[in-house]
């Protein structure tokens, strides 16, 4: 049998609007169940149709367990029968899926959104009850796990394929972004009934995908052929001005030092001269003094050196404000 994806005008003949249809059952959801209700509603996913999708009790044969909501208030079916028993751990190797695992994966999840798309059908129009935004919310969660386990199971054919294709210039995180990107809509498009493994459709996928992020780049550096350089559109006029002030700063601080504006004593501006490198001839480089080396070149303590230079910074202080109120 051929398969084929469902018609897309008819799609959207049963797609029902939020929230027209269903904002009078949201109180009685969680917040997670209005999301995934919300989802199936606007943007129902196209399946492809298998003739194991209409076999009686399909979902026992695919899922291992009957899809019956186990409560009234329930939103999730029984757990289906896992396909592997290793789960994908951080660090692990991932387990290679056989051939009629694949198929049953696959199976499973066009078995999903056919029932969503069946549920939405009959709906049409009218207003949506709350057994069957239950229903459709049950049946969105098992489509999202199953999508989730095919992702991750073949997460690493995108790092695998990034690692042998080697081109100059590409953002390697740039193409793992892509690559993940086409790997989902490889699993949206993916039709098991051809017979071949759903490995060799993706990486045609993800290989494609590496050649538009390498022609996005070609073209972007064809019209920006030099790199961006943050340094030169940063402008260092903040920084000139800093430096100008503290100049200016300490040229003052010398003009009352050598007229003794401040009336300071001697203790007092040697404090300052050491404390500050004020004496630019007994050095090229002036280096500051600590409190600790100060003490010792007058023969205080260093608490004492720190009084004496608050003291005299005072009394400059109080001389630059007169010489700017004169």
């Amino acid at each position: 049998m051929t398969s084929q994806t469902t018609d897309a005008t008819e799609r959207e003949q049963v797609q029902c609007t939020w929230p027209q249809q269903a904002q009078d059952v949201l109180a009685r959801l969680s917040e997670c169940d209005q999301d995934v209700l919300e989802r199936v509603l606007t943007t129902p996913e196209p399946f492809i149709d298998d003739e194991a999708l209409h076999a009686k009790d399909a979902d026992v044969t695919l899922f291992g367990v009957a899809a019956k909501l186990p409560s009234s208030q329930a939103t999730r079916f029984p757990a289906p029968k896992p396909l592997l028993k290793a789960s994908v751990l951080a660090g692990t190797r991932v387990p290679t899926l056989k051939a009629d695992q694949e198929r049953t994966l696959f199976l499973r999840l066009n078995y999903t959104r056919s029932r969503i798309f069946k549920i939405l059908e009959e709906v049409g129009d009218r207003r949506l009850n709350l057994r069957e935004a239950r229903t459709l919310v049950a049946w969105g969660h098992w489509e999202l796990d199953t999508r989730a386990r095919i992702v991750e199971l073949n997460m690493p054919l995108v790092l695998a394929m990034a690692k042998r294709t080697r081109l100059a210039g590409i953002d390697y995180n740039e193409m793992i972004s892509e690559g993940n990107m086409a790997l989902l809509r490889s699993v949206n498009k993916f039709d098991c009934a051809r017979g071949f493994k759903f490995s060799t459709y993706a990486c045609r996928a993800i290989l494609k995908s590496f050649s538009r992020v390498a022609m996005r780049t070609s073209r972007y550096r064809g019209t920006f052929p030099v790199e961006y350089d943050p340094s030169i559109e940063r402008s260092d006029h903040l920084e000139r001005k800093r430096v100008d002030v503290e100049a200016d700063c300490v040229d003052d601080l010398k003009m009352i030092l050598s007229n003794n504006a401040a009336e300071l004593t001697a203790v007092e501006e040697t404090v300052i001269r050491e404390r500050f490198a004020l004496d630019t001839a007994k050095a090229d480089v002036p280096v500051p003094k600590t409190l600790e080396q100060v003490g010792q070149l007058i023969g205080v303590t260093k608490e004492r050196v720190r009084q004496i230079q608050n003291k005299a910074l005072k009394k400059i202080r109080s001389a630059l404000e007169d010489s700017l109120a004169a």
